[in-house]
């Protein structure tokens, strides 16, 4: 934990130095890597609890991007990376679980920046997080933090972007009031501190009126929700507006479609998920 305070006080420190949206702007080709290992019960029991997982014997679909959250840190916080990691925004989600994964498995992870992309409201850069088993690819996940600041008219969204509209309607399943301590319980349980999730003060010195739950929480709370969270291998998921804490969301679900509402029916996320692995057969196991 120490190193990853370090990294964000690193990042902090270099951010007003860097100035986003520059042409000649290049990625560093650091491929931050953590060795292979079994995962800790304690952080993994306590991840399940606070995202509402139960114990399937299965990794939550969401851990290895939590596993790989200090490597995140130290790629983004360093003097070379093109974006300030202050304000960075997690705008989406795409996780592919090649194989369904178990706490003793012991995974290799790595992280990198993949691209960086002209955004209407910014510049969104895509960072790829790799898990392998035994030297195979079992689980990756692409993410795109957006850098926002002033922007030509005109500025086309990314391809990575959710399509434009409306979303539909998707019917409610459940209402959960969330805590006002909640940014820092999964800030505890997943190393996430960001301080825009932990109190009021914190939160108003970057924009927000109040703390607001972190984006992987409620993809993850949303996920747990399922029938059978441990058969879900691919997701999409597109943070539209914060959650601010406390607060009352709606989740709703279709089976394959999820939604967390706020009121008037303010849409904070949408997602997608399938249970089909891609190359399960691959691995002989599902």
């Amino acid at each position: 934990m120490p190193s990853l305070i370090l990294s964000l006080a690193r990042g902090a420190a270099a951010s007003p130095f860097k100035r986003p949206g520059r042409p000649d702007a290049v990625l560093p080709a650091d491929r931050p890597t953590r060795p292979a290992g079994p995962v800790a019960p304690g952080p993994l029991a306590a991840y399940r609890g606070i995202c509402g997982f139960s114990d399937s014997g299965a990794l939550p679909v969401t851990y290895p991007h939590v596993l790989a959250f200090p490597l995140a840190m130290r790629l983004m916080t360093r003097w070379n990376f093109p974006l300030p990691v202050t304000g960075l925004v997690h705008t989406w989600i795409e996780i592919t679980a090649h194989r369904t994964l178990h706490p003793t498995d012991e995974l290799e992870l790595t992280v990198y920046a993949d691209v960086l992309t002209p955004h209407r409201r910014g510049t969104e850069v895509t960072v790829v997080t790799e898990a392998r088993l035994s030297g195979e690819l079992a689980w990756e996940s692409r993410s795109g933090y957006l850098s926002r600041h002033a922007t030509r008219p005109g500025t086309p969204e990314p391809a990575t972007a959710a399509p434009a509209g409306e979303p539909a309607v998707l019917p409610a399943v459940a209402e959960w009031r969330l805590p006002a301590d909640l940014g820092r319980r999964y800030g505890a349980a997943s190393g996430d501190r960001n301080p825009i999730h932990l109190y009021p003060l914190t939160a108003r010195l970057f924009g927000f009126p109040r703390a607001i739950a972190h984006g992987m929480w409620t993809v993850a709370r949303c996920l747990a929700e399922a029938p059978t969270p441990h058969l879900i291998h691919t997701v999409r998921a597109d943070f539209k507006a914060p959650v601010l804490l406390p607060g009352t969301v709606t989740y709703a679900s279709d089976g394959t479609g999820f939604q967390l509402r706020g009121g008037g029916d303010r849409v904070h996320l949408t997602g997608t998920t399938a249970r089909t692995a891609p190359e399960a057969a691959r691995y002989g196991r599902a």
